[in-house]
């Protein structure tokens, strides 16, 4: 059986001059969290390879990030731990 779970996001900026768009008013620190939930997967995968676009049936997440550059950082990973 398999286990229903949402996916949460978390962004964290640590200005709010690296913030490109917001709808809420925020008159905190400098520092900008995001936090919410794309719900239940439905699917993750490259758009034009250029964007990973993670959906779920509550929204969209979309990271400017290729296929290679996550082959990339794993490849990095795996020759620090030899």
């Amino acid at each position: 059986m398999e286990k229903t779970v949402e996916r949460f996001f978390s962004i964290e900026l640590k200005s709010k001059a690296n913030l490109k768009n917001v709808t809420l008013t925020n008159n905190g620190p400098e520092n900008v969290l995001l936090e919410g939930t794309i719900g239940m997967l439905q699917r993750a995968d490259f758009a034009d390879n250029e964007i990973l676009e993670v959906v779920g049936d509550k929204g969209v997440l979309r990271i400017n990030m290729c296929q290679d550059d996550i082959s990339k950082n794993q490849q990095g990973k795996e020759e620090v731990k030899e």
